[in-house]
């Protein structure tokens, strides 16, 4: 049944995609302008792929990789419905879908709450225009770090960087974005804290944002604080993210990404934790593209992985498009270890690299907008 439901919303995808949509940078996937209360904004998409992992890791699954989780077999990595409206003066958001992109939110969810598992986003938003462009969002969102969205055809690469798969995903609670001038908007948060819908104990974390936009550059910052060890208020974790973005002209593309942390365990030790990435996206023709990334990571206390470990990966991944409704990628990806990691078939001793063969294919729905009141959506 499960297939037959991906196989008739992949279809449906296809029939109803019509014009391509316009192209996105990595680092802010925007919420379109759509309309008031009598009008709603509807897309969709399917995204699949397969993880050739020459480690052929017991369990089929692949380490390291925040969303595409399996290997060595064809899985749907995401099919999503999309319903919102921007708020005139209120608005909401709901994507909601199944795929591993799912199973891995689920699996970082420390309650696991199942009525919201197949919920991606799910807020209502105020911005009344006597506000001055400030809006306020409560509910479940996704997280503002990291130069990466949860929505793969809007990345560069297929698969998620490393500073992707050890930052937060989502949050829950109530956020704010402010516009300071032309170039700037500020924002805050108080949420649950990372990746919960009912949080761990009884504190709160604080978020904290900015993005700056100069034309062939911007930037954007986000800092999270607040106490995230399961059933005490003790030990508090610090999160910064840094993203800068630099597109020299329409076919280059470039980011710089740094992540830096701290988590202060209730007996007094800490956990500290960063990462470097960079990547870029040459357009080689309108439908034919390139895109590298090299990546550092430092769990040297080994909060993430469980020892003390550093990672290094290289991506290279090659995107071609029929249109923005249909695009698939193939993807080289080699991660190496300073210590014994990643698991083989049939050999109890770890290894020190893992390398990888992915193909996606991420069929989009065009947003449509549909007027309740009689009028013609387009």
């Amino acid at each position: 049944m499960r297939r037959k439901c991906v196989l008739l919303l992949s279809a449906s995808l296809c029939l109803m995609a019509q014009t391509p949509a316009p192209e996105a940078a990595p680092a802010a996937a925007q919420l379109p302008d759509a309309f008031s209360w009598k009008r709603l904004q509807i897309t969709g998409y399917v995204d699949s792929f397969y993880n050739l992992n020459h480690n052929h890791p017991p369990g089929s699954a692949s380490q390291l990789q925040a969303l595409n989780l399996t290997a060595n077999k064809w899985s749907l990595s995401s099919a999503t419905a999309s319903i919102q409206s921007a708020p005139a003066p209120l608005g909401f958001r709901v994507d909601v879908g199944m795929g591993r992109t799912y199973d891995a939110f689920w699996l970082s969810e420390p309650s696991h709450d199942g009525w919201t598992r197949q919920l991606l986003n799910a807020y209502v938003s105020v911005k009344p225009a006597s506000w001055k462009g400030v809006q306020l969002d409560f509910g479940k969102f996704v997280t503002s770090a990291g130069a990466e969205v949860t929505e793969s055809h809007l990345n560069w690469n297929y698969s998620r960087s490393l500073l992707f798969a050890f930052g937060p995903y989502y949050h829950t609670g109530l956020r704010a974005s402010v516009p300071v001038g032309e170039r700037w908007t500020v924002g805050g948060a108080l949420v649950t804290g990372w990746n919960t819908v009912r949080d761990n104990n009884t504190g709160k974390t604080m978020g904290f944002t900015s993005t700056g936009n100069f034309g062939k550059v911007s930037i954007a910052n986000t800092y999270y604080t607040g106490p995230e060890n399961t059933g005490v208020n003790r030990g508090w974790r610090n999160f910064y993210d840094s993203v800068v973005t630099v597109t020299p002209s329409s076919r280059v593309s470039m980011y710089f990404n740094f992540d830096a942390g701290n988590n202060r365990l209730p007996a007094a030790s800490s956990a500290t934790f960063w990462g470097v990435a960079g990547a870029g996206r040459i357009a080689i023709t309108r439908n034919l593209a390139l895109a590298p990334r090299l990546e550092y990571y430092s769990d040297r206390d080994g909060f993430w992985t469980g020892a003390p470990n550093s990672f290094h990966e290289f991506t290279l991944t090659a995107e071609s498009k029929l249109n923005n409704n249909l695009i698939s990628r193939l993807e080289f990806r080699k991660d190496w270890s300073s210590e014994p990691f990643f698991r083989r078939e049939n050999s109890p001793f770890p290894a020190r690299h893992q390398t990888m063969l992915v193909a996606g294919v991420m069929i989009v729905l065009t947003p449509r907008l549909f007027d309740f009141t009689g009028a013609t959506g387009k």
